[in-house]
C-alpha cells in the first residue's frame, strides 16, 4: 500500500483560511491588522518572484504590506537606519530582508538589526535562543521548521516518544526542527538525533526512524531500504536536476527532486511528502502565522 502523501500545498489552504478568520477578527475588535514589511535589495530574478509571492499571500490574509525596494548599491548604513525606522514603525509587526544581499553588505550585521519582536523569519540570535529554552519563550520559530512541525501535526503522525532523525545540520532547518521536536510539548516530545556528513552510519541511524527528516540538499541522498516501513518522511530538499517542457505553457520548467527517492520510498513508508508540493508551500505559510502572531502579542491576545 503507498503512503499517505502529506501535501503541503492543501495543508497551506487550511491554514491561510485560519489566518485570514483571524485578522477580520482582530480588525473587527481592534481596529488594526498585521503590518509586513518585505526589503528587496537589487533585482535578483529569484528574489524578486519570492518577494511578490509573499505580498500576494500576504494581501490574500488581510495584512498590510509594504514593500521597499532598495538599489542594489545602497550601503550598509543606509540599510540598516531603513530597518531602524520599521524597527520604530508601529504600524509594522514583520520585517522581512530578502536574502541573499549584496557583498558589500554584512549579512549578519543586518539581520541582527531587525528587532527580535518582529523578526518574523525567526533568524535573529535572540530567537534562536527563545527556541532553544522552548515553552513560552517560543515567539517565532523559524518557518520551514514551523512548517514542517505543522505538517506532521495535521497528519496525525504521534511524536509523543517517537524516534525522530535529521538528516541535515542546518541554521535553517536542520538544527531548528531537532530542537523543536525535542521539546516538551504538543507536536513534539521525541527523541531525535541528528545525522550529517561525518555521521559513521547514516543508514543505520535512517533506518531506526519513526520520523525521518530529509533536508541535506543531495538529490536521492536517501535511499527506499534505509526507510523504516511505515515511518513518516518529510523530504525538505528541492533539488533542480534539469529541464523539461511544459504541458501547460509550452515554457521550458526546471525538474525537481527531493532528498528522498519518492517513487520507491512511498510504497514503504506510512506517510510521505512529494516534492514538488510538500514543505515548500508551508514556508511562507508560517511567515504569515508569524506575523499575526506578532501582531497578537503586541495586543496582548496571543
Amino acid at each position: 500500500m503507498s503512503a499517505t502523501l502529506i501535501k503541503g500545498t492543501e495543508i497551506r489552504e487550511e491554514i491561510l483560511e485560519e489566518i485570514t478568520a483571524e485578522v477580520a477578527e482582530i480588525k473587527e475588535k481592534h481596529g488594526v491588522v498585521p503590518g509586513l514589511v518585505t526589503i528587496l535589495i537589487g533585482e535578483n530574478p529569484a528574489s524578486m518572484s519570492y518577494v511578490t509571492l509573499k505580498i500576494k499571500t500576504a494581501h490574500r490574509v488581510g495584512f498590510t504590506e509594504v514593500q521597499d525596494s532598495q538599489p542594489v548599491d545602497i550601503s550598509e548604513e543606509d540599510l540598516l537606519a531603513l530597518i531602524d525606522k520599521y524597527n520604530n514603525d508601529e504600524s509594522i509587526n514583520g520585517i522581512l530582508v530578502q536574502l541573499p544581499l549584496p557583498k558589500h553588505i554584512d549579512e549578519k550585521k543586518v539581520l541582527n538589526a531587525i528587532d527580535p519582536d518582529k523578526d518574523v523569519d525567526g533568524f535573529h540570535p535572540v530567537n534562536v535562543g527563545r527556541l532553544m529554552i522552548g515553552g513560552d519563550e517560543v515567539k517565532f520559530p523559524p518557518c520551514t521548521p514551523a512548517g514542517i512541525q505543522e505538517m506532521i501535526v495535521r497528519a496525525g503522525v504521534e511524536t509523543s516518544g517517537a524516534e525522530v532523525v535529521v538528516v541535515g545540520r542546518s541554521n535553517i532547518v536542520g538544527k531548528p526542527i531537532a530542537n523543536m521536536m525535542l521539546q516538551k510539548g504538543p507536536g513534539a516530545n521525541s527523541t531525535v538525533t541528528i545525522v550529517h556528513t561525518r555521521t559513521k552510519d547514516l543508514e543505520g541511524h535512517c533506518k531506526g526512524a519513526d520520523i525521518l527528516i530529509v533536508a541535506a540538499g543531495v538529490p536521492g541522498l536517501v535511499k527506499p531500504e534505509w526507510i523504516k516501513p511505515g515511518a513518516c518522511v518529510i523530504d525538505v530538499g528541492v533539488n533542480r536536476v534539469g529541464e523539461k517542457i511544459s504541458e501547460k505553457t509550452g515554457k521550458k520548467i526546471a525538474i525537481l527532486k527531493g532528498d528522498v527517492d519518492f517513487d520507491e520510498a512511498k510504497e514503504i513508508a506510512g506517510y510521505i511528502t512529494p516534492v514538488p508540493g510538500g514543505v515548500g508551500p508551508m514556508t511562507i505559510t508560517m511567515l504569515m502565522k508569524n506575523t499575526l502572531k506578532s501582531l497578537k502579542l503586541k495586543l496582548g491576545i496571543a
